[in-house]
């Protein structure tokens, strides 16, 4: 039987944080998957939900399912994410839709929020990319 042991880590002289952990250990047998920066586009490559981020946080996640399918995952299986919004969006918004997704799960992943000026197409408002390990 191949092992694999993950950590959640909230050390009790930090803050006891909602919604993601502090740290996250992973060790043993396992497969690490990498998933790209994921933006609001259909399968066709079109923008959905112009001018809207919570649509867009609503594709971006639906691309980041059917990438960690594509790698044998799910999104239960995300140890850490970096959430990328253009400047003057309304992270509650993206974070609104997460919470509908996650659900109530267990050992959030960590997570890095950045305000950025801009991404690769004018049209987008956040970009996602994530970080998975799977038993082997």
């Amino acid at each position: 039987m191949k092992e694999e042991k993950i950590a959640y880590i909230n050390p009790e002289n930090m803050m006891t944080p909602r919604g993601f952990s502090q740290v996250v250990t992973v060790y043993g047998n396992h497969k690490t998957i990498y998933v790209g920066g994921q933006d609001a586009v259909d399968e066709n490559g079109n923008t959905v939900g112009k001018g809207s981020l919570k649509l867009q946080t609503k594709q971006v996640l639906v691309n980041i399912e059917k990438a960690l399918a594509a790698a044998g995952a799910g999104l239960e299986n995300v140890i850490k994410w970096n959430v990328y919004l253009v400047q003057g969006q309304n992270p509650q918004e993206g974070f609104e839709v997460f919470r509908e997704k996650w659900g109530s799960r267990q050992n959030p992943p960590t997570l890095t929020v950045l305000f950025v000026a801009g991404l690769a197409n004018p049209e987008w408002l956040i970009e996602i990319d994530a970080i998975a390990v799977i038993t082997e």
